[in-house]
């Protein structure tokens, strides 16, 4: 059996770091293999990983465990919950690897991609392109197989030039830009709004036409601040909801 090994991660001393590593450490548990193990290492061997202190990590794995993602025993240790939710609400705080933790966990299907005019709505984003490669993915439920979410993702056709399809069926497109393609995510501006299901969305998602949805928008910059990637995301409106998080030191 594949021993659990969480991801690294680069701590935002602007964000709260029991926050991140939290985040970080969903994304993990969410993106697993399947025969990896479901006992996570000891709070001091996270601790160490993340380089954080122990107070620190307890406070990540206690958000974790009230997730239900997690179960903590006393002298046992603390264990990933194999049926543990999916579809638990989103958190924005201003984190890559909480965007990354968004979109993890889910069994991916690739519905198809390729070379596409700059549609007309995105035509700021991409100044100059003829052309993006869109690539479009149907999520769906790790255990039930039930669909949640469908995705299209706007990337500028350089930065596609090094995609390997197999990589997005595996990991959330954020990660396969930064850690697949090497790309520096300097932002991700985050954009929810309800809207009514079209024929293509109801379609997917298996829900009414005119239901509700949420639709989110994503749009990713690299470190000299063009535009790598937008990413359009309509999720079932019973499955999800989206919260934000406003520490007080950062109102006016």
């Amino acid at each position: 059996m594949t021993s659990f090994a969480p991801d690294s991660l680069v701590l935002n001393r602007k964000l709260p770091l029991w926050y991140q590593v939290s985040q970080s450490l969903r994304a993990s548990i969410l993106g697993r293999a399947p025969e990896a193990s479901l006992r996570l290492p000891t709070e001091e061997k996270l601790a160490q990983h993340y380089g954080v202190s122990v107070l620190t990590m307890r406070q990540a794995l206690k958000e974790l465990e009230e997730e239900g993602l997690i179960s903590r025993h006393r002298r046992r240790g603390t264990f990933i919950e194999p049926g543990a939710r999916r579809g638990a609400p989103r958190r924005l705080l201003g984190s890559i690897d909480a965007i990354v933790a968004q979109q993890s966990g889910e069994r991916t299907t690739v519905l198809g991609h390729g070379p596409e005019p700059v549609p007309v709505e995105l035509a700021e984003h991409f100044p100059g392109a003829a052309e993006v490669v869109v690539y479009r993915r149907l999520r769906c439920d790790g255990d039930s197989g039930e669909p949640t979410n469908w995705a299209e993702n706007a990337l500028h056709p350089d930065v596609a030039a090094g995609l390997d399809i197999a990589d997005l069926e595996r990991w959330p497109m954020t990660k396969v830009l930064r850690d697949a393609l090497g790309v520096r995510i300097s932002r991700i501006t985050d954009t929810v709004e309800a809207r009514l299901a079209d024929p293509r969305t109801a379609e997917l998602l298996g829900v009414p036409l005119l239901s509700p949805i949420l639709h989110y928008t994503g749009v990713t910059y690299d470190e000299t601040g063009r535009v790598v990637d937008v990413a359009r995301i309509r999720y079932r409106g019973d499955r999800f909801s989206f919260s934000v998080t406003v520490d007080a030191a950062d109102r006016a």
